[in-house]
């Protein structure tokens, strides 16, 4: 769905959830000054019980001059309903009957949507899929100072302050606002009330702590999701905690702020796993939350977290490849399959010496251009580095363009300019010639993390199904491949290791 499709409707409503956060009048605000600026007279509500009343939200709402109204009695029928930041049918929103509905949103889907309808639950906020929208009908958002600042401040809140960030494209819009600070620093500064005070004392003083594996869990009452992180960010800094992880339960939905400082866990694997199937959750190694849907548990939540959390632990065995090597029984010897793959030399995006910043899906990477370096990008858009010599000793050039769609296109900022490229344009189709890279490898029988020779700080995640990989000329080259990717990478070249 695009924004533009809506246009056809006069009469149109736009109503978020019925406890309205920063996320949810940032997003509903942008939609409002689009469909103000296309001539229409649009309206933006919310129902429920409550009106809003924490500071930091009516600081937003009075600055920024939001223009949306309480109408917990509402009774028209519009001839369009877009409800923004939730979904027609959720129990945080009271139902709104129209004659057409439209949903824009970033959570996880738990109802039947309408043909209307632009949901990303892997991004951070609502405010970026509105942003990304309004992008693509070429509003130029940056010449609303008070719509950017309102568009920083609702993904700001809801990663908790920019700590919980796991999609390029929340990244992509950061970059592109121009934001009142001042303000943006009020009304965090406005964040915390007297009562939410007292709700992270409790919370504190009533923690579970496990000894053996030095982790501590402890539950809130329900609060705005940033105060679980000051807990969380707080609770870390204890000796003998390795990974902490908060929570509240309300009706509508259970958040967590999971944190880690330890190399063994990443915050953001196990806010997925803790989420996997029943919510979602991301953002980085140190920091992370989710948000699980209440309807879709089958125990209580107190439970079904502290279960998880148990699995989570006994999943996983943790192997260091500078320190082993690898029981050979079993293993395949494997050559590389015909690869078309894209090749980027640097020096033809940005001048040799240019300090650059490459953000793809799988985050952002900074170093500086130097004349022999390159980038490949893989089939599924995921790149890296490679130096001149290793691409021509492992890759054949055909000097045809690379074509390749994928989920999120790899852009390169030079940081000192700010100015971004797409890197699809500069490449060129590589191919790996048959032979090289000869590895051996079987599928994993159970989960593993695995620190590589070449990166000892960051682990990587082997789960059933993928496949453990030794290359051929070096004991100690261990590595995961993907299983879904396996077979169109590798093909078998020799007999099973006995």
């Amino acid at each position: 769905m695009q924004l533009s499709d809506l246009l056809k409707f006069d009469d149109i409503v736009i109503q978020c959830h019925d406890n309205p956060d920063a996320d949810a009048l940032a997003s509903g605000f942008a939609l409002y000054t689009f469909f103000e600026k296309a001539g229409k007279k649009p309206q933006f509500i919310y129902r429920g019980v409550n009106q809003i009343v924490k500071s930091n939200l009516t600081i937003m709402v009075e600055d920024i001059n939001i223009p949306i109204s309480y109408e917990p009695d509402f009774g028209r029928k519009p001839e369009l309903l877009i409800t923004c930041d939730c979904q027609y049918g959720q129990k945080n929103v009271t139902l709104t009957p129209a004659e057409n509905i439209a949903v824009i949103d970033h959570h996880q889907v738990t109802v039947e949507l309408p043909e209307l309808s632009d949901v990303r639950s892997s991004v951070g906020s609502c405010s970026t899929v509105v942003w990304d929208m309004l992008r693509a009908e070429g509003f130029n958002v940056t010449e609303n100072k008070s719509l950017s600042t309102a568009l920083y401040y609702g993904l700001y809140t809801d990663t908790n302050r920019l700590s919980e960030l796991f999609h390029p494209l929340d990244r992509d819009m950061l970059d592109s606002l121009i934001v009142n600070k001042s303000l943006v620093t009020k009304m965090s500064n406005a964040n915390i009330s007297l009562e939410e005070l007292e709700i992270t004392g409790e919370a504190i003083l009533n923690y579970e702590y496990h000894e053996e594996r030095r982790y501590l869990i402890l539950r809130s009452k329900p609060c705005d999701p940033n105060i679980l992180g000051l807990i969380s960010d707080f609770i870390i800094e204890t000796a003998g905690v390795d990974i902490c992880l908060a929570y509240y339960v309300s009706p509508s939905e259970i958040k967590l702020s999971v944190r880690s400082c330890t190399r063994e866990i990443h915050a953001n694997e196990l806010a997925e796993f803790i989420a996997d199937g029943i919510g979602g959750g991301g953002g980085h190694i140190t920091k992370a939350g989710a948000t699980i849907r209440p309807e879709l548990l089958t125990e209580d939540a107190d439970t079904t977290i502290n279960q998880r959390m148990i699995n989570y632990y006994d999943k996983y065995e943790v192997l260091y490849a500078d320190k082993i090597t690898l029981d050979m029984e079993g293993m395949v010897l494997y050559e590389k399959m015909d690869q078309k793959l894209g090749a980027v030399k640097l020096s033809d995006v940005f001048p040799v010496g240019t300090q650059v910043e490459v953000r793809t899906m799988e985050g952002d990477a900074t170093f500086t251009i130097s004349d022999d370096q390159y980038l490949i990008i893989g089939i599924e858009g995921e790149i890296w580095p490679i130096s001149a010599e290793k691409l021509s000793n492992s890759y054949n050039m055909t000097g045809f363009k690379y074509q390749g769609e994928f989920e999120y296109e790899p852009e390169i900022k030079d940081i000192a300019s700010g100015e971004i490229k797409h890197v699809l344009p500069f490449a060129m189709t590589i191919i790996s010639p048959p032979g090289s890279a000869r590895i051996y490898a079987k599928p994993l029988d159970h989960a593993i993390k695995l620190f590589t020779i070449w990166n000892d700080e960051k682990y990587y995640s082997g789960n059933i199904g993928d496949f453990i990989a030794v290359r051929e000329d070096d004991p100690h080259d261990i590595y995961i491949v993907n299983g879904r990717l396996f077979d169109k990478l590798y093909k078998p070249a020799g007999p099973v290791f006995r």
